[in-house]
């Protein structure tokens, strides 16, 4: 049984950091390539930070572009998304996906994530 379970979400101040979580079971996790999108209200999701299976290769929105970093622990099954600097726009549900290059994927049901004074 698949399963991608974001944790670390929550309410942060303007300037503030968080840690998002993302484990993962029931797929071989080091062939997938993972991803952080986001989808504020009103808005399409959009890809926020991709890493790809070894780890050496990252992409980012420009919107995030060094405030954010994606990593992962192919021994844990984990994915991470440090966000630092956050401002009131990365207000969202922010969901893990993994994607296989042969098509396959899963999504996690998301962790909310509000950054207000």
């Amino acid at each position: 049984q698949v399963q991608l379970v974001e944790s670390g979400g929550g309410l942060v101040q303007p300037g503030g950091s968080l840690i998002l979580s993302c484990a993962a079971s029931g797929f071989t996790f080091s062939t997938y390539s993972m991803s952080w999108y986001r989808q504020a209200p009103g808005k399409e999701r959009e890809l926020v930070a991709r890493i790809f299976s070894a780890g050496s290769t990252t992409n980012y929105a420009d919107s995030v572009k060094g405030r954010f970093t994606i990593s992962r622990d192919n021994v844990k099954n984990t994915v991470s998304l440090q966000m630092n600097s956050l401002k009131a726009e990365d207000t969202a549900v922010y969901y893990c996906k993994a994607a296989h290059a042969l098509g396959s994927g899963y999504w996690g049901q998301g962790t909310q994530v509000t950054v207000s004074s």
